[in-house]
């Protein structure tokens, strides 16, 4: 059996990858580098530049489990995920639960790109290179403000455009006292 870590945050609506699949405390536990989806790490943030700057990001291939070994399977490829219904331009809510404290710099929202291949490993090429939804908390220095979001948090996303099949949706949460974002993938169906 494996020891438990500290518990941090995950996406529990509709359910991801991670809280489908994994322990609870695993699925809270999915954190690499912030700033997806650059790949080096030391970066500052460009917005909040006294906030700690990112750890090393997680490797392509290893975006499902924030490159935790405990998580693997969650970087398998494949079409068999459990995925949620949606449509093309719909509202969908989003809700994480945390269960430690970090201050929270955002929130981003990557989908896959129109004919991603699902039969290949998650990689930063698969996903559009901009957020198509971002929550940013503005208040600076970190140190001085709370920059906590309620527990839990839900996000309403307009849905961008795609054609009918699998889609992934990466949601990264990035904390600025830290330099770690929390990872969560959840699969979608667009009907």
């Amino acid at each position: 059996m494996q020891p438990q870590s500290p518990k941090h945050g995950a996406v529990s609506s509709p359910p991801s990858r991670a809280q489908l699949y994994l322990e609870n405390w695993q699925a809270n536990g999915l954190e690499a580098g912030k700033f997806f989806p650059r790949s080096q790490p030391g970066m500052r943030d460009p917005f909040a530049p006294d906030d700690v700057v990112n750890a090393q990001p997680p490797a392509d291939g290893k975006i499902a489990s924030a490159g935790k070994d405990f998580a693997a399977s969650l970087d398998e490829v494949g079409t068999d995920w459990k995925k949620h219904s949606v449509t093309s331009g719909q509202n969908l809510e989003i809700t994480w639960g945390f269960h430690a404290e970090h201050k929270t710099r955002r929130f981003n929202y990557f989908l896959t790109k129109n004919g991603w291949n699902p039969d290949q490993a998650l990689t930063r090429a698969q996903f559009d290179a901009e957020p198509f939804h971002s929550v940013q908390l503005p208040e600076q220095p970190y140190w001085e403000h709370e920059l906590a979001p309620g527990n839990p948090t839900t996000h309403t996303l307009r849905l961008p455009q795609r054609p009918a099949g699998h889609q992934v949706l990466l949601a990264v949460w990035e904390v600025a006292d830290t330099g770690q974002a929390f990872y969560q993938v959840i699969d979608l169906q667009y009907t």
